[in-house]
């Protein structure tokens, strides 16, 4: 489909214009995806190397490549650090560097801070360090990345799945959906924060096992929905004229179906996302979630409370979560308005 509204269709135009109509759900799509922008270029925003070196007639990209301190005139052949005075004082007697807007990276130690750490914000660190020296604003640039990413994986990966078992639910009916259910019933019975914690304690967590540990159970969330616009569509004249000129299960359910079925689906999608958000946050905050030094707002938000001397840790990390799940909503209310069949068969 057309990127472009007018060549779409007049029902997709109709939702567009619905989604539009929802003023704040617009407006907190488009801050939503510039500050993800911002968040996806961490590197170029917030980054302990230079993003341009001019030295001795040449240039030079730390961002990209990795140079050793020799070819700066430097001693050792490991990467150069580019914050030593040493190092800065090389590249200055021979050529320039351009820094990012913040000069540190999410693991990036300040050793010259006025007072032991975590220290108040400042002109040099805007948001303040943690109880580690690092640079808090950098730490938040890059854990939203990593939340949303980690977010974003696992809504589609478990709508893939829920899409799938709530369709072969309601297709087929019988047995398969009562068996089917039963599974459902009892698996979703389980604490899942609790198993989730238990697994995470017993290996090494990283970002692709937490996402294969939560996507064990979220998966369920769309099931239900899934299997009721099935179970509805399943007997009407279209699937049956379909299955009386040969079609195979698989076409009916998956071209003929499913479209229809998305309608309700894609409404809550945002919430899906927004669920993933709060609980790789809140297995970050008990530490079980992401690596010891990964950029995490849950684990910003530990820091914070056991550091209630130094607020602006959990100020910080409880103000970017709060304007990102906030944004997540309003989306989906828009998302919502949009496919709602009363607004859109409304306006003929």
């Amino acid at each position: 489909m057309s990127l472009s509204p007018s060549t779409w269709s007049p029902l997709n135009r109709r939702r567009w214009a619905n989604f539009k109509a929802n003023k704040r759900g617009f407006w907190s799509l488009w801050i939503f995806l510039a500050l993800f922008g911002v968040t996806l270029c961490a590197e170029f925003v917030a980054n302990d190397n230079p993003l341009l070196i001019e030295f001795n007639g040449h240039f030079y990209f730390p961002v990209f490549v990795s140079y050793p301190e020799t070819r700066f005139g430097g001693q050792f052949e490991t990467e150069a650090r580019y914050r030593d005075p040493y190092v800065k004082k090389l590249i200055d007697a021979k050529g320039w560097m351009i820094w990012p807007l913040i000069p540190y990276s999410f693991d990036t130690i300040n050793y010259n801070l006025p007072q032991p750490a975590p220290s108040p914000p400042s002109r040099d660190n805007w948001l303040g360090t943690d109880d580690q020296g690092r640079d808090v604003l950098a730490r938040i640039i890059y854990g939203f990345r990593i939340s949303v990413l980690f977010g974003l994986t696992l809504t589609v990966l478990s709508s893939v799945i829920g899409i799938a078992a709530g369709a072969v639910q309601g297709y087929f009916g019988g047995l398969t959906d009562l068996l089917m259910q039963r599974f459902i019933e009892i698996w979703g019975g389980m604490p899942v924060l609790y198993l989730l914690i238990i697994m995470a304690s017993l290996v090494q967590p990283n970002f692709w096992w937490l996402l294969i540990l939560m996507l064990l159970f979220s998966w369920m969330s769309l099931v239900s929905v899934v299997r009721a616009e099935f179970l509805r569509a399943r007997n009407f004249d279209y699937v049956r004229a379909a299955k009386a000129l040969g079609a195979s299960d698989t076409t009916i359910m998956f071209k003929h179906i499913l479209p229809n079925a998305m309608v309700a689906t894609l409404t809550f999608l945002p919430f899906v996302l927004n669920h993933s958000i709060t609980t790789l946050t809140a297995l970050d905050f008990l530490g079980f979630g992401l690596p010891p030094g990964s950029p995490s707002l849950g684990e910003l938000l530990n820091q914070g409370k056991n550091n209630l001397q130094a607020p602006w840790l959990g100020i910080s990390a409880f103000c970017v979560l709060a304007v990102m799940l906030t944004l997540l909503i309003f989306t989906g209310e828009a998302v919502r308005d949009a496919f709602d069949p009363r607004k859109t068969e409304g306006k003929r």
